[in-house]
């Protein structure tokens, strides 16, 4: 190639190859420094407490500490096949679906219908908003303490159902509707987790209706307006024009609350523990249980392992949803 030497009058001479690009240099400037020392702690913290701790917790549930001392000699998958044919595991899931499914319909619906009601500009309606968000203050340990007296079988509540003949044993009962046996248990619904279920959704509502009525604040009412004039009914608006726009806050809640129902300990363990013949038990509480009282490590992080793989099939098809919606 040739060679083309180009001058300036204000600079010195420079010499450049015909066809071939300017080179340019990438350097970190002192900004870019600044705010990756800013977040290297931050990144170091997560790296060793969440990811780390979760490989030490697959490792140690491949071993075969079940005891006091540690023992890391390998076990394979012996502790998972262990906790799957346990009586209190197989209880846990049918729980957690039962409690999953009933307590997600509920929040879902419950909020959807406050926000709607607030949503009609109504007298008062800083005071109704506060009241259905109060609940969010409370910790589930505070709400689970709440309604365990509220649903006690011999006071709260069933004090004036009793005036009408009625008397629940709420989170006390063992029943089980349908009752088919499946490997080592009775697969239903366990009617004491519908107290859980009760509980769960006062506190949580709140976040719904909270969702749900940011929704609908931010829906054009020229919209409404339209399908008014075209001739459609109320209810026709709300089908195809306000739910339609409710869809992704709906799939946010699901997502939320599914996280929240599949890991949830706290609420279970102030209300019922475990409940008699394991009808109120849940993962996290069994995985506590095995893991700090039982002293089975092992076992307590195969259990921990699972829940992570329940929650993770509920949270990472959200996040990619949500990465490629931001894209």
């Amino acid at each position: 190639m040739s060679e083309v030497i180009l001058t300036d009058k204000k600079t010195p001479a420079r010499k450049t190859t015909l066809g071939s690009k300017p080179r340019k240099r990438k350097r970190m400037t002192g900004d870019r420094w600044l705010a990756l020392a800013f977040i290297a702690p931050s990144i170091i913290l997560i790296a060793i407490f969440v990811y780390g701790f979760i490989g030490w917790t697959g490792y140690v549930s491949l071993s075969n500490w079940n005891s006091f001392l540690p023992d890391f000699s390998f076990a394979g998958f012996d502790n998972f096949l262990y906790i799957f044919k346990d009586f209190r595991f197989q209880a846990d899931i049918r729980n957690t679906i039962f409690f999953t499914l009933f307590f997600i319909i509920a929040v879902v619906v419950l909020g959807m219908f406050l926000a709607i009601f607030i949503d009609q500009r109504l007298k008062g309606e800083a005071i109704f908003r506060n009241i259905f968000l109060f609940p969010m203050a409370l910790s589930f340990v505070v709400t689970g303490v709440v309604w365990r007296w509220v649903l006690n079988p011999s006071s709260g509540v069933n004090l004036l159902l009793e005036h009408f003949g009625i008397h629940f044993k709420w989170y006390t009962s063992t029943a089980v509707y349908p009752s088919l046996h499946i490997g080592a248990i009775d697969f239903g619904i366990p009617a004491a987790v519908i107290a859980l279920v009760i509980a769960a959704t006062w506190q949580q509502t709140g976040f719904s209706l909270a969702m749900f009525l940011a929704g609908l604040r931010g829906i054009p009412e020229e919209l409404k307006e339209a399908a008014r004039i075209d001739g459609a009914s109320e209810w026709q608006i709300f089908w195809r024009v306000i739910l339609p726009q409710l869809k992704p806050i709906m799939f946010s809640v699901i997502i939320i609350m599914a996280h929240i129902s599949l890991k949830i300990f706290d609420l279970i363990y102030t209300m019922t523990g475990p409940g008699a013949n394991f009808v109120t038990d849940m993962p996290g509480v069994n995985m506590f249980e095995t893991t700090f009282k039982s002293n089975f490590y092992a076992q307590g992080a195969a259990i921990a392992i699972v829940m992570l793989v329940l929650v993770a099939i509920f949270i990472v098809p959200y996040l990619i949803r949500s990465r490629k919606g931001d894209a």
